[in-house]
């Protein structure tokens, strides 16, 4: 029966393991990440939930007896059959959360696996007593372990990272020097990946580029795609540049050399990483892209972001400036005429030498309308006219802006917007819910990562909700209170504001509160379980 029971926690093990994994691929294996997710509600319950303290209070009780008692090997017994139980049902659900294939996973993967088996081969050797002590604290410990593991080896990735950087910065330079390769760099809290992708299929018509693949914005991720994919043919290269560090976006820059720089939209996402806002201002906020760029580079900014627009008065070299209106600043490119319907954008942009065009766009929210001006604005520059551009934009499709509308089962309207979120695109997303007619949902989980701003950012969330939502599902409990709060100030008759992590309760609830016609917005990381159950 002892065999019997560690094998059951061997398999419970590998998948612990690979979860623990799992979780540090999640946080690009960043430290300071890693660690802001225990301040999470969802993160403290990993450590502190009813296994572990079970687990742990047995561990005490049999350290200080000398053999089992039946009962208490009846429940260790029962605890590893249960989880092995979630687990079994974990894979045929899909539930259960593994990490991406990569080769350093595989190696990690290995490593841990070793030693799991070294240490199941050593519990056999032992008493019955210690057996079972060292399946619950090594069960126990499991976390610590893995994070020992991936910490011990992280000098030998950064060493091959830093090789793969080098690489990347020799080829991008020889190919340089070989034609006439520009070099486009994208930053900014928000906005960038939509940006980046309207700007490839503008330039795409009239040029031969290449850009980094959607939300690959770190800086190995970028290196990688130089390195596989970029060559001589190529015309114009396009990177998003993403950072959770002083430092990050200047290192990428390096390696770039970009000739051209997007600044999208800055704010308080990632805070807490960054520890300050001046951090966050330096990297995210474009300090160090626009220190990057050579003295016939070119910047380019939001106007319609505070920061961004600081980021432009101190800047003094070549710089152009976006925004929606013209009416309260000097805009190189501007719109008017703004349409905004619930599968398209209309608009008519206009730049200072009074050249004008009318854009249609089937992307959703007037958010769009802003990362098509920037795009714009660079394809002119680069020296594509108003109507190829235009034409050029009747190829850009609604997964390329990050937000998909399709009614789904019952014939309600879902808008999933569940790749991520931040503060700009929550209010831009909940803005775009209201021009639904009919019922009104939204379901997300608190915003993480806002460091000593996240209540206040909260509870105007939760504001915005109460003035255009009848029900608010929030799925995470860490900010749950300021969101109600806000919601509470401002929300219409009748309505609701919830806090619930159920993927199927929520689905149950969605099914009965809406009716055809209405419209759910999925913000945030939501389960794929609820968008399935949506979309089936």
């Amino acid at each position: 029966m002892y065999i019997l029971l560690a094998i059951l926690w061997l398999v419970w093990e590998i998948k612990y393991v690979l979860f623990w994994l799992y979780l540090w691929q999640l946080k690009d294996y960043h430290l300071p990440r890693f660690v802001d997710h225990f301040r999470t509600y969802k993160g403290k319950k990993l450590i502190l939930n009813f296994e572990q303290i079970l687990k742990l209070a047995l561990f005490v009780f049999l350290f200080f007896t000398t053999s089992v008692p039946n009962l208490i090997y009846s429940v260790i017994f029962l605890v590893y059959l249960v989880e092995l139980a979630l687990f079994a049902r974990g894979i045929i659900n899909k539930s259960f959360k593994k990490p991406i294939k990569t080769a350093k996973i595989l190696l990690l993967s290995a490593i841990s696996f070793v030693l799991l088996v070294l240490f199941f081969v050593f519990e056999l050797g032992l008493s019955n007593n210690k057996q079972i002590l060292s399946i619950l604290i090594s069960d126990i410990l499991t976390p610590i372990i893995v994070s020992v593991i991936v910490l011990l080896f992280q000098p030998i990735f950064v060493f091959l990272r830093n090789k793969t950087l080098r690489d990347a910065k020799e080829k991008i330079e020889k190919i340089k020097s070989a034609g006439s390769l520009k070099v486009i760099a994208i930053t900014g809290s928000y906005g960038k990946t939509s940006t980046k992708e309207f700007l490839t299929t503008i330039l795409s018509k009239k040029f031969k580029v290449l850009s980094t693949n959607k939300h690959q914005n770190a800086e190995v991720g970028i290196a990688n795609c130089i390195l596989q994919d970029l060559n001589s043919s190529h015309q114009i290269f396009i990177a998003e540049v993403g950072a959770y560090d002083k430092g990050k976006v200047k290192e990428v820059c390096l390696v770039l050399k970009p000739q051209i720089g997007i600044v999208t939209g800055v704010n308080e996402q990632h805070l807490a990483l960054f520890g300050s806002m001046k951090n966050l201002l330096s990297a995210e906020g474009g300090g160090e892209l626009a220190n990057a760029l050579p003295k016939d580079g070119l910047l380019v900014v939001n106007g319609d972001n505070k920061y961004c627009l600081g980021l432009y008065k101190e800047y003094a070299g070549n710089k152009k400036i976006y925004s929606i209106s013209n009416k309260l600043i000097d805009s190189d490119i501007w719109s008017e005429e703004v349409e905004v319907g619930k599968d398209f954008i209309s608009f008519v942009a206009i730049n200072k030498n009074k050249e004008m065009a009318h854009f249609g766009v089937k992307v959703l929210g007037k958010q769009n309308v802003q990362n098509l001006l920037g795009a714009i604005l660079i394809a002119r520059e680069l020296g594509m006219n108003f109507e190829e551009i235009s034409e050029a934009c009747n190829g850009i499709f609604q997964e390329q802006a990050g937000m998909t509308l399709k009614q789904e089962k019952h014939e309600i309207n879902v808008i999933d917007s569940s790749y991520s979120a931040n503060p700009d695109g929550v209010f831009a997303d909940l803005e775009y819910l209201r021009i639904f007619e009919g019922e009104k949902v939204v379901v997300m989980p608190c915003l993480i990562e806002l460091g000593e701003r996240s209540s206040e950012i909260h509870e105007k969330i939760g504001q915005k909700m109460g003035e255009i939502c009848d029900l608010a599902i929030i799925t995470s409990k860490d900010k749950y209170k300021e969101i109600e709060k806000g919601f509470n100030e401002k929300k219409l008759q009748g309505a609701k504001c919830l806090l619930c992590d159920n993927s199927q309760n929520i689905y149950s609830m969605i099914t009965l509160f809406c009716k055809q016609g209405d419209a759910v917005l999925l913000e945030g990381r939501v389960t794929q379980k609820l968008i399935d159950l949506l979309k089936q």
